[in-house]
C-alpha cells in the first residue's frame, strides 16, 4: 500500500503552480510519498498554457498524478454576487460528491495521509472530515493577509458596517500595519452580498484545521508570525499549527540564460499589464480573452518602442525574466506569486495592485516588509501617467531605490538560506511530513 498526499486547489494556472510546487517539495523531502492533485473543469483550468503545463508536470514528475473531477454546469444567471469568486465557490461547493468518489477511488489503492487545500476550497473540509483525513490549508498568500484574513470573523462581530462604508477608517489587526478598511480583499467590502458570508464561513472554520502551511519564510514576516503563533488572530479559540514552507515557486535556479538581455545591468523594468475587469457576467463561461495590445497600450507605443523594449503578448516566464542581470526594477499588480519571485531574484518593486489580496499585499510590502514603492491612485481609481514615470524613475535612480535594492538583495539572501539543508523551511516542511508519516 502506498502513501498518498491529495492536494485540492481552487481553479486558476496561479493555484495550480503553487500547488504543484508544494507537491514537488514535498517529494524532495520525502520521495515515498505520491501526490495526487484534484483537477476542477473551469474556464479558468482550461486555458492553452494550464494543459501544457499538466502535461509536462506529468511526463517529469510520475510521482504526481492529477485527478480531473467530472464537470459542473451551472447558469452564471443563478450566481447573484457580481464578483468571479462567486462562481468559483458554487462549482467547488457542488464539486463535494465527487470529491467523495475520489477519495474512495484513490483509497483503493493507497492510504491518503492527508489532505491540502487552498481557502477557496473549504467547502470540501466535511468530505475529508468524513473519511477522518487530517486536513492542512496550504495559504498561497502570505503571513500578513493570513492574520487579516483569521482576524475577520472578529472584526465582523464587531462592527455592523460593511468595509466599502468605512472608508478610509483603519482596522487594527494584530501582526500587521493598520489597514484601511476600503482595502481590503474586494469581495467582502460588501457584508451583504453573498461572496462576503462565504469568506466569513471559510474563515471561521480554518481553526478546526490540523495545521496550515504558508508560502512565506520566518525573517520576511516575524511580526506576522508572532502574532499567528500566539494565537492572537483567533481570539478565543485555538489557532492551528503554521509552518512557514516557502519561498514556494515555480523555479528557484535564478540562471541567467540567454545573455542577450543583458546592454546594461540593472537597466531594465519589468512591466506586466493585463486586460481590464468588466462588469459582463457572460466571460464566466469563456477562458479569459487574449489581450488587445492596441487597445491596453497607448497609440504608437509599439512602434517607438520596438527597438529598445520587449513585448510578450501571452504568458511570459515570469521568475525566468526576473533573474536576468538586466533588470532592475519589477511593476507589480502585488500578487504574493510574484513578490516571492522578485524576492528570490533580488529585484525591487512598485507596488500597483488591481484585484483580490493585493491592496493589503501593498500595505504590507511598503510598510512592515520594505521591499517596493507604492504607486498611488487619483481620487477616481486611476493612476496618471506622471506618477508611473515617478515611481518607476525613484526606483531605479533615487537613494530611496538603492535602499529598497539593499534590502531586497538581503532578503533574497535569507530566502536561500531559508530553503537551504537546515534552513527553517525546510525544517517546518520536514516536520509538517513527518506527522503525516506518523499518521499511518
Amino acid at each position: 500500500m502506498k502513501y498518498s498526499i491529495v492536494l485540492y486547489p481552487s481553479p486558476g494556472i496561479g493555484h495550480l503552480v503553487s500547488m504543484v510546487e508544494l507537491g514537488r517539495h514535498i517529494l524532495e523531502h520525502d520521495p515515498s510519498f505520491f501526490i495526487t492533485i484534484f483537477i476542477t473543469p473551469s474556464p479558468l483550468n482550461t486555458c492553452y498554457s494550464t494543459g501544457l503545463y499538466i502535461s509536462r508536470i506529468s511526463s517529469t514528475t510520475p510521482s504526481i498524478t492529477f485527478h480531473h473531477l467530472p464537470a459542473i454546469s451551472i447558469s452564471p444567471d443563478s450566481i447573484s454576487s457580481p464578483h468571479p469568486e462567486s462562481l468559483i465557490f458554487e462549482v467547488l461547493r457542488c464539486n463535494n460528491p465527487n470529491i467523495h468518489q475520489a477519495f474512495l477511488t484513490i483509497s483503493q489503492t493507497s492510504t491518503i495521509q492527508a489532505f491540502i487545500i487552498d481557502t477557496f476550497c473549504s467547502s470540501s473540509v466535511d468530505v475529508a472530515a468524513s473519511f477522518n483525513l487530517p486536513i492542512y490549508y496550504f495559504i498561497t498568500s502570505g503571513a500578513a493577509v493570513l492574520c487579516a484574513l483569521l482576524y475577520f470573523p472578529t472584526i465582523h462581530k464587531n462592527t455592523t458596517k460593511s468595509f466599502k462604508d468605512l472608508g478610509s477608517t483603519l482596522l487594527d489587526i494584530p501582526g500587521v500595519p493598520s489597514i484601511p478598511a476600503c482595502d481590503m480583499v474586494k469581495p467582502v467590502l460588501d457584508r451583504n452580498d453573498d461572496t462576503y458570508q462565504r469568506f466569513l464561513d471559510f474563515f471561521i472554520r480554518m481553526p478546526e484545521a490540523n495545521g496550515i502551511l504558508i508560502n512565506t519564510f520566518e525573517s520576511l514576516e516575524p511580526r506576522a508570525l508572532k502574532a499567528l503563533s500566539a494565537g492572537l488572530c483567533v481570539p478565543c479559540r485555538s489557532t492551528p499549527p503554521v509552518y512557514c514552507v516557502g519561498p514556494i515557486i515555480a523555479d528557484r535556479t535564478g540562471v541567467e540564460g540567454d545573455s542577450s538581455w543583458v546592454r546594461e545591468e540593472r537597466a531594465k523594468v519589468f512591466v506586466v499589464v493585463r486586460n481590464p475587469p468588466t462588469d459582463d457576467i457572460s466571460w464566466r463561461n469563456l477562458a479569459p480573452p487574449e489581450p488587445d495590445l492596441d487597445a491596453l497600450l497607448p497609440e504608437g507605443f509599439l512602434e517607438r518602442t520596438k527597438d529598445r523594449g520587449f513585448i510578450v503578448k501571452s504568458w511570459a516566464p515570469q521568475i525566468d525574466v526576473l533573474c536576468r542581470k538586466s533588470v532592475g526594477g519589477f511593476v507589480t499588480h502585488c500578487g504574493w506569486n510574484s513578490v516571492l519571485e522578485a524576492v528570490w531574484a533580488g529585484v525591487p518593486m512598485v507596488a500597483w495592485p488591481l484585484y483580490a489580496e493585493q491592496r493589503m499585499n501593498r500595505i504590507f510590502m511598503v510598510e512592515e516588509i520594505k521591499l517596493a514603492m507604492p504607486m498611488n491612485e487619483l481620487e477616481n481609481g486611476f493612476v496618471s501617467a506622471t506618477e508611473v514615470e515617478k515611481r518607476v524613475r525613484g526606483l531605479m535612480d533615487s537613494d530611496e531605490g538603492k535602499a529598497l535594492r539593499e534590502r531586497i538583495i538581503a532578503l533574497r539572501d535569507a530566502a536561500v538560506v531559508a530553503t537551504s539543508e537546515g534552513g527553517s523551511s525546510r525544517a517546518a516542511l520536514a516536520k509538517v511530513a513527518e506527522l503525516w508519516k506518523s499518521s499511518s
